[in-house]
């Protein structure tokens, strides 16, 4: 297996991956899918994503604030160095991120079943009440699926941290 070859692939894959997941530009998926790679361990500077990517200092500048903005990356700094060192956010918080859009859905999910309810006046309006409270049962499954993964995930994080 071709190392190099194998890393700037999987690096387009996430890219790919989370350019439609996160609805972000190309580089910023990019960046993160550098940062899962190559800053897992010791973070990247801002010039060495520079440097691996081979964008403008203002792409990458610009691509490093959204991605700290949406809460995918986060950065550190190391005593007596003043260059900020960027990594991709814990997979516990990255997964939060969708409990919270999971959250949001259920707001609307419950005001349309209340609606429906008060509202429902035909069959295909029963109907769809009844295909809105199949749907809400689902993503209530699917927020204690969530839960119990990201609570998982931020212990094997702690153990990682106390193994370090």
């Amino acid at each position: 297996m071709d190392i190099a070859k194998e890393r700037e692939e999987i690096i387009e894959l996430y890219g790919n991956y989370f350019e439609k997941l996160y609805n972000i530009p190309p580089l910023a998926a990019r960046i993160l899918g550098t940062l899962i790679i190559d800053g897992c361990k010791t973070g990247l500077t801002f010039e060495s994503l520079v440097e691996k990517l081979g964008a403008s200092k203002s792409s990458i500048s610009t691509n490093l604030n959204l991605l700290l903005h949406i809460e995918k990356i986060s950065f550190f700094t190391k005593a007596r160095d003043r260059k900020k060192y960027f990594k991709p956010a814990k997979l516990s918080e990255r997964l939060a991120n969708f409990l919270k859009l999971i959250d949001s859905e259920m707001v609307i999910i419950n005001r349309m079943v209340d609606y429906r309810e008060a509202t429902a006046s035909c069959s295909e309006e029963k109907c769809n009440l009844e295909n809105i409270k199949a749907y809400r049962t689902h993503v209530i499954e699917v927020e204690k699926v969530f839960t119990k993964t990201i609570n998982e995930f931020k212990q094997i994080e702690i153990n990682n941290n106390n193994n370090k």
